[in-house]
């Protein structure tokens, strides 16, 4: 298909963000066989175009298996996924796996069904990918998941955590890779429909009404609306941790601390806190005033 300049050179921005992801993580390096998860959404496909257009021009060589967890939702087009791999020439595996009816069964009516089944299509991945003898597992997230996954953590397990762009499995048998880190989904999303992908809806947690993690993609949407950068400033510093301006003992040696310690092992000391200098900001973006609550 003859693909518009606009396409090409989203494209060509998707890849060359995914490539720089690869890179600064050292997620594919030569030899590695890479199981590329495809679920038959927007972001697995774009992570596998994006592999497929890396791999031919990559300095190493690694082989790509593509995967599919037919998870017998009932509606479920077994067919469009087989067609479409076959189409690209992709070496390629659909695993059988009735983890709907698992869920169906143990969850209650009204309840987030998520959790129990990302486990449950977890171990399969994992489990697939031993018998295929791939060290790496890569998956579609893009930089809005993991922004919204900070979110998620933050404000419902009070925890400072969100998903890695690379990360070891909890057996240490396989390493997770996430090459569309620093992909947005906006472009993703206009990417797909350019493509024109087969996409095929999720019947199981797209469906439901009542998620977290929706509630906070609504939130980043809303304020990306009003105030945009957000996202990608929330990103960044994500990049840019300073243990010594939060709290956690283990990572930072409060109790030890003195006067005369060296700022500079410190990212700095009160002086962060300082408005900036007259005619420079602390964000990368315009500032907005808050809004005034009123009683």
């Amino acid at each position: 298909m003859e693909q518009s300049n606009t396409l090409q050179r989203l494209r060509k921005r998707l890849e060359s963000s995914a490539g720089k992801a690869i890179a600064d993580y050292n997620m594919i390096e030569a030899g590695d066989t890479v199981l590329v998860c495809v679920s038959g959404g927007k972001d697995s496909y774009t992570l596998l175009s994006v592999l497929l257009a890396l791999r031919q021009r990559a300095p190493v060589d690694f082989r790509l298996i593509a995967m599919n967890l037919d998870q017998k939702q009932p509606g479920f087009p077994a067919e469009v996924l087989p067609a479409y791999l076959t189409t690209l020439g992709v070496d390629y595996r659909i695993v059988e796996q009735d983890t709907y009816s698992i869920v169906k069964d143990r969850i209650p009516a009204g309840k987030t069904t998520c959790s129990l089944c990302s486990r449950l299509r977890r171990g399969v991945i994992y489990r697939t990918a031993k018998e295929l003898g791939a060290n790496k597992i890569a998956l579609g997230h893009h930089r809005d998941d993991i922004v919204h996954t900070l979110f998620l953590n933050l404000f419902f397990a009070g925890q400072l955590k969100a998903m890695p762009p690379k990360l070891v499995t909890d057996d240490g048998a396989h390493v997770v890779i996430r090459p569309l880190a620093y992909c947005s989904e906006k472009a993703i999303a206009r990417f797909a429909r350019g493509m024109a992908y087969p996409i095929i809806p999720c019947t199981l947690c797209g469906s439901q009404d009542n998620l977290q993690r929706q509630k906070i993609r609504e939130m980043m949407a809303d304020w990306d609306r009003r105030f945009p950068g957000r996202s990608e400033a929330v990103f960044s510093s994500l990049q840019k941790i300073v243990p010594s301006h939060l709290a956690d003992q283990s990572l930072f040696d409060f109790k030890s601390l003195r006067p005369g310690e060296d700022l500079a092992t410190m990212a700095g000391g009160d002086a962060v806190f300082d408005p900036p200098a007259h005619g420079t900001s602390w964000l990368p973006f315009a500032a907005s005033p808050l809004p005034v609550i009123s009683s």
